[in-house]
């Protein structure tokens, strides 16, 4: 077994399978790394369910104090500047996503045989509603909205949660049996699961991405394909049949398999045939609606109705119902979201694509010239894809942060590229490189976390830059010239 995997429940003597959520939280020291948004949803959960939480950050008081504040509050110890022995008192422990598996006191923790679980698991015992989990590399936040969106639309009660932005363990308590949990999975999270139990699991994509954590491409495959290890018969695995890397392998699951594809000729159970959405049933091809008419656009968010509709066939829900939100959802904040025009320049807000696959999806979506802005942290990956696919189609290049000087290597070959110190600094360049009829995209394939605290900051930080240019001066030197 990979030394990084989490020690299952059951090594928290009880019997696996039989914990009550009492035996598994109430009087139990819960130790949880990280005060922000999951950590602390994590703490005041396990507060109200009668545990005992720690909570530990490495950061010092100075920087977290709103949240030192609130656990003073509520009654909840908790340490800062580091993690001590203190940790290794608790019965497990809890990790953030964003919190390094490589830790030494999380070392010394499976050491001593302390389980150690993401925040999905633990917010997973306490929802007792029916949880659907999207992992993939890229089409998350889109499809777990646009499922939400549908489940709303279809007269059910949904909560959009995970690593969207609000995590499951702030909201579980508040899901009732009748309602739907639609729920954001990352690998991180996934790879510290121990019992979590999606009734639908969906599998979207997978390609090179986070390498740089998990150490290789092959432990992130593992860690995606963990969101249906636990699945039974009763339950529902959609995996893309289109994709190659899903495919070769094939995962292993014990539930009721749903396949997708967006790709011509290949068989499924959703497809897409004379530009039309499709559904396979009784051996017949049930037209949903046509491509055109899906107002998200791109190939990629093709495949995003496409597994979104897997899921509404899954459910029993009407495909009308189906067909009728694909035709009015208008995408997600940060992805490929328009953030204005300027003297004629067009911008695009696409902040969320932090891989370079996603960036090439990106690229592919857009049919002006281009400007394109990217950079940040880089993970690991290739940046060679971009060349193709923004062929004919990148007038400029842009490069910021940490990766820029990989990003030049890479790309200058191809593509005229420049350096910018900030975002703003980008913007203005990249406006200067436009012309009207132009595209200024902001589509940086890498993390945020170099200049920014994530992704929807530095989506904020670009479009408020627009918002500077359409009244500062360069915008009016542009228009006046």
């Amino acid at each position: 077994m990979d030394s990084r995997r989490n020690v299952r429940l059951v090594d928290l003597g009880n019997i696996e399978g039989t914990m009550t959520l009492e035996e598994r939280i109430l009087g139990r020291n819960i130790g949880i790394i990280g005060m922000a948004r999951s950590g602390m949803a994590v703490a005041r959960l396990a507060l109200r369910r009668g545990g005992k939480p720690y909570v530990s950050d490495s950061a010092l008081e100075s920087k977290v104090l709103s949240q030192t504040v609130e656990l003073t509050k509520l009654g909840i110890s908790y340490e800062t500047g580091g993690h001590t022995e203190r940790l290794l008192q608790s019965d497990y422990i809890i990790v953030s996503p964003g919190v390094p598996l490589s830790l030494e006191i999380l070392q010394q923790a499976r050491t001593r045989g302390i389980p150690v679980f993401s925040e999905l698991e633990f917010g997973s015992w306490v929802c007792r509603g029916k949880i659907i989990a999207i992992t993939g590399t890229n089409g998350k936040t889109t499809t777990t909205t646009l499922i939400g969106d549908i489940l709303k639309a279809a007269g059910h009660e949904a909560f959009i949660c995970g690593n969207i932005g609000l995590p499951l363990s702030e909201i579980a308590d508040q899901i009732n049996d009748n309602a739907y949990a639609v729920v954001e999975a990352s690998s991180f999270q996934l790879e510290t699961i121990a019992d979590f139990k999606p009734h639908v699991a969906l599998l979207l994509n997978l390609t090179s991405d986070h390498l740089d954590w998990h150490g290789g491409f092959e432990n992130y495959k593992k860690a995606k394909y963990r969101i249906t290890e636990n699945q039974n018969a009763d339950n529902y695995f959609i995996v893309n049949k289109g994709d190659a890397e899903i495919s070769s392998d094939n995962p292993a699951s014990s539930a009721r398999k749903i396949y997708f594809s967006t790709v011509p000729l290949i068989e499924s159970d959703i497809v897409v045939r004379d530009g039309s959405l499709c559904v396979k049933k009784d051996g017949q091809l049930v037209q949903v609606l046509s491509a055109k008419d899906i107002l998200i656009p791109g190939p990629h968010n093709l495949q995003n109705a496409a597994a979104a509709l897997a899921v509404g066939v899954a459910l029993g829900l009407s495909l009308s119902t189906v067909a009728l939100v694909l035709k009015r959802f208008p995408g997600v904040e940060h992805r490929l979201e328009r953030a204005g025009r300027v003297a004629g320049v067009n911008f695009i807000n696409d902040s969320k694509a932090t891989n370079v696959d996603s960036v090439c999806y990106a690229l592919k979506s857009v049919e002006q010239p281009i400007v394109l802005i990217c950079g940040g942290r880089d993970k690991g990956g290739s940046y060679a894809p971009m060349i193709e696919a923004g062929r004919g189609k990148v007038k400029g290049l842009i490069a910021i942060g940490e990766a820029k000087e990989k990003i030049f290597v890479a790309l200058a070959k191809s593509f005229s590229t420049q350096f910018a110190s900030s975002l703003e600094e980008a913007v203005i360049t990249a406006f200067e490189l436009a012309m009207p009829g132009d595209t200024v995209l902001l589509s940086p394939g890498c993390s945020s976390f170099d200049m920014f605290e994530n992704f929807e900051h530095r989506g904020r930080a670009f479009k408020a830059a627009v918002a500077g240019l359409r009244n500062g001066k360069k915008s009016n030197e542009k228009i006046s010239g």
